[in-house]
């Protein structure tokens, strides 16, 4: 078992990674038994998860002495992350007869934990939760950090809100019961670490590519040790989004424009991710024409490739995709902000980025 720290003063948690956490003896759950007792947990998962470990989790809250343990279960799926969603957690939740004192327990991948975790900080003005991710995506990234929220038709996460949970519990057995596709969709996420601070890990990332297939493999906790640690610093760094977070959105302006494109449906957040980072790359190396922004794209697309991600997308055209860019919530001043990196493991944000340039590079990846 590992613990990580994201000191954030009285907002301040732990990630504790360990394996069959959830299947076992959930000692690592024991270890916030403290935060649990006598009061009335609400367990929020998804049809996919549920079946899997609802019943374990659910057993090993009531043993570390919660008061009521209620549970709901929604679709699985990005479909589900909306405001529908929330209405029908907020009244499970009048039902169960939460309190101000009561828990949310996330129970799930990124949909359940931005979804849960919105319905804590907003409930009664914001309540307590819990994360427990399932995905790949969730454990390197969504379930750390406190952001929130859900997807609108208008735009992928445009209503949310920063709410700290008050634990992490983080079970890297869980991937094994990922189907394939949900595990290469988690690994875009991983590269981006490597791409915008951490050029020895995108060296490590390449150099075991062969065995991202494997669920079980050794690789994995050092993945999820490793992300989550430059995760935490750049929390505890930025919280509130004003800075150096913006980082961790490398991709994710094209991406969140391909999703919402697509109806939410068409690509895993991954794919979508993966191919917005190839679209950045190829920005970067028009913007700031150099061996090494070559080279990035390059060993970026080469990676993906290995791994099984997309770089590319068919069916939409770069003017659509711009204007979807256009409503992202990272845009200040009817601006689109970009995060760009001319070299492995240095990422910077650019605002001045013309938009012509933009559908070039777009353009570029775009059959």
């Amino acid at each position: 078992m590992k613990k990580i720290r994201i000191p954030l003063e009285n907002r301040s948690y732990d990630i504790i990674i360990g394996t069959s956490i959830l299947d076992g003896g959930n000692t690592e759950v024991e270890e916030v038994a403290s935060l649990i007792k006598k009061r009335t947990c609400l367990i929020v998962t998804d049809t996919n998860v549920g079946r899997l470990y609802l019943d374990a989790v659910a057993n090993a809250i009531r043993k570390s002495g919660a008061g009521s343990v209620v549970t709901c279960t929604f679709p699985a799926g990005e479909p589900s992350k909306c405001l529908d969603t929330v209405k029908w957690l907020y009244t499970r939740a009048v039902e169960a007869r939460l309190d101000r004192k009561s828990l949310v327990i996330a129970l799930g991948g990124g949909v359940v934990g931005d979804t849960a975790g919105f319905l804590a900080a907003t409930f009664m003005r914001g309540i307590g939760y819990i994360q427990i991710p399932t995905s790949l995506v969730a454990l390197v990234d969504s379930s750390v950090g406190g952001k929130t929220g859900v997807d609108l038709p208008e735009g992928k996460n445009l209503v949310g809100a920063f709410h700290q949970p008050l634990a992490v519990i983080a079970d890297t057995g869980t991937l094994a019961t990922l189907p394939d596709r949900e595990l290469r969709c988690g690994l875009a996420e991983v590269v981006k670490y490597g791409v915008i601070l951490d050029a020895s890990f995108f060296a490590y990332l390449e150099a075991n590519a062969a065995r991202l297939a494997d669920p079980a493999a050794d690789v994995y906790p050092v993945i999820v040790n490793r992300c989550c640690e430059i995760k935490a610093e750049i929390v505890r760094a930025d919280e509130f989004d004003h800075g150096t977070r913006a980082l961790l959105n490398y991709g994710h302006t094209f991406g969140h424009a391909l999703e919402t494109l697509s109806g939410y449906g068409r690509f895993t957040h991954g794919e979508a991710i993966a191919i917005g980072m190839s679209m950045a790359a190829e920005v970067a190396n028009r913007r700031t024409p150099c061996t090494t922004a070559t080279e990035l794209m390059s060993r970026q697309d080469a990676l993906f490739e290995a791994i099984g991600l997309p770089t590319r997308v068919r069916g939409f055209s770069p003017q659509e995709i711009l204007v979807a860019m256009q409503t992202d919530k990272k845009n200040e001043g009817g601006r689109i902000r970009l995060i760009l990196a001319s070299q492995l493991g240095a990422a910077g944000i650019a605002d001045d980025v013309p938009e012509t340039m933009i559908i070039d590079a777009v353009g570029a990846r775009c059959d």
